[in-house]
């Protein structure tokens, strides 16, 4: 049954009032799942206007009481894990495992979320001055957006809708328009939790309900998770405006293997960093840089691997990888390709070749092997199952082929020495770092790193960052000269 998309506003499903926005298509299939069409500003306006009615009474309620349905919700989710994964995987298309194990990181920042009243305390210090206590106290703002990305549509609104709750402010969605019925039923179970209305809101729409947003002046504050470019427009324009903004862009990971490392182990580990996803993740390690003595046998084992992996509907039994988001997608992911051929790399094993169904965006896993550092498949976020293995000479090499990047979201190690993993814990520029693992992803209690080009702002997503993110502290002096 194919969903017609609506904008949850102050409390009721509403439809947007802007132009058709086209079909939300299943990319393993081609069939239509949903419809929806696109928020103008006029929508943006009436739902800001409902998140600064609702913020009032919403700040003032004992933080206690906000949290009941933070639980709620989380019992909820837990519930309904399996539906909203077969949700996930038939609007993006990855596997069952993989959409059960992104809900699995979004409820965790529910489960952290109940935990404000411990997390909002703020400090106090008796005899600050003679006669004068001092207290900070952190106090909610009002409205905030966030505008989620198509490849994490069921965790990365649960990064940010908790916590600007939880903290007492009021909370605008605007999904990626190509995976929006994963967030219309997380949204669904917010309604169905107990929250006010006006306090958590659903608008759908494109560029424009974006910078919608980003102009309102009742709107305090944006959080993105996109691409760079598109980042440094929001982080730009929300400053512009006078809002905070946390902006996650894009990213270039990598892998370094040392020559001590665990081979097996590490092979493992890289493929499922590489091809997770269909590779579309901002923590993705696409780039192996292997040591020189042992890079033939590292690059034999991946190739032997992945081509046994199997590449096919992320509903079907025993599947390792989905499509791609879309046909267009997929173009762009083979014209990198075809610029790494060019560039000189060697094809170790051709995504083009692997079988797949003959329906959707399908891609198999592609390896490239005796990358240059510095070609383009090595340097640009290409977000498919495209892996550029890179020699090094040595570990110094090494270190530097990965500090080179424009981006710094994250990098893995793999070695049996600890000297090696202090170096990189130390040297590496990357705000997300793994030591024999292979993907850098913080639990929800810790904030998401990014660096460089990877993230614009000062205050990241998850954890602590985001108690700072949506409150302000204000500063309490007290005096009683007579006491």
């Amino acid at each position: 049954m194919t969903r017609e998309l609506q904008n949850y506003i102050d409390g009721h499903w509403t439809p947007a009032t802007g132009p058709a926005g086209g079909q939300v298509t299943n990319p393993a299939t081609g069939d239509t799942v949903a419809t929806l069409d696109y928020s103008t500003a006029d929508d943006v306006d009436e739902a800001v206007q409902a998140g600064q009615a609702a913020f009032g009474e919403w700040a003032n309620t004992p933080v206690e009481a906000r949290i009941q349905p933070m639980f709620e919700l989380k019992n909820l989710l837990e519930a309904q894990q399996d539906e909203l994964a077969e949700t996930l995987v038939r609007e993006h298309g990855k596997t069952f495992k993989e959409a059960k194990g992104e809900l699995r990181r979004g409820i965790e920042n529910v489960e952290v979320a109940c935990g404000i009243p411990s997390m909002m305390q703020a400090g106090h210090l008796p005899n600050a001055a003679p006669e004068i206590d001092e207290t900070a106290v952190r106090k909610p703002l009002g409205v905030f957006a966030a505008i989620t990305p198509f490849n994490f549509p069921g965790m990365i609104p649960l990064w940010f809708l908790p916590y600007a709750v939880a903290t007492g402010n009021a909370f605008i969605l605007k999904p990626s328009e190509k995976t929006p019925v994963t967030a219309q039923r997380i949204v669904e179970l917010v309604d169905e939790a107990g929250f006010p209305d006006g306090v958590v809101q659903l608008v759908n729409g494109d560029a424009d309900a974006v910078n919608a947003l980003i102009e309102h002046p009742g709107v305090e504050g944006v959080s993105f998770v996109g691409s760079t470019p598109v980042a440094r427009h929001v982080y730009e324009s929300a400053a512009t405006h006078g809002k905070r903004v946390q902006a996650q862009g894009g990213a270039k990971n990598h892998i370094v293997v040392a020559e001590s490392a665990d081979l097996d182990f590490a092979a493992e580990q890289t493929l499922g960093s590489a091809f997770a996803n269909t590779g579309q993740r901002c923590l993705a390690n696409p780039v192996a840089v292997v040591d020189e003595a042992i890079y033939e046998e590292f690059a034999e084992r991946l190739v032997h691997e992945a081509a046994d992996m199997t590449v096919a509907d992320g509903l079907s039994d025993d599947v390792d990888m989905g499509p791609l988001i879309s046909g267009q997608h997929r173009e762009n992911v083979l014209d990198y390709i075809e610029t790494g051929i060019e560039d000189g790399a060697k094809l170790l094993l051709d995504g083009r070749e692997v079988e797949v169904p003959a329906e959707g965006s399908f891609l198999g896993p592609t390896i490239f092997g005796d990358v240059d550092p510095d070609a383009t498949i090595a340097r640009e976020e290409i977000f498919g199952p495209v892996l550029a293995l890179v020699e090094a000479s040595d570990f110094d090499h090494a270190l530097d082929i990965v500090n080179r990047s424009d981006f710094g979201n994250a990098a893995s190690l793999f070695t049996d020495r600890g000297s090696d993993a202090k170096r990189f814990r130390h040297e590496v520029d990357a705000g997300n770092l793994a030591v024999n693992a292979g993907t850098a992803a913080p639990m929800a209690f810790f904030h998401f790193g990014g660096w460089k080009d990877s993230f614009f702002g000062d205050l990241h997503a998850q954890g602590e960052d985001m108690i700072n993110f949506y409150t302000d502290k204000a500063i309490y002096i007290e005096r009683w000269p007579d006491a």
